[in-house]
């Protein structure tokens, strides 16, 4: 989807955007700080077509995983 694709290259140097990812606790808050950015924007994308549009997709799936072992600290 092309509007994603907009969004994804947006980001790249968003500073202020890609701190508030990191520091997202679950998929659904990055999906949250997503729709603020793509609002910006003016790309109207919905929840559900960043839930289901790679890369995002499969940012917030790799968001929702834990860690099955950690190591260190």
């Amino acid at each position: 989807m092309r509007r994603v694709q907009l969004l994804v290259q947006a980001l790249d140097g968003a500073k202020k955007t890609n701190e508030a990812l990191a520091h997202c606790t679950d998929g659904e808050e990055m999906l949250d700080v997503l729709l603020g950015a793509s609002q910006k924007l003016g790309l109207g994308l919905t929840r559900e077509q960043l839930r289901n549009t790679p890369p995002i997709r499969d940012w917030v799936w790799w968001k929702n995983k834990e860690a099955l072992v950690t190591i260190g600290n």
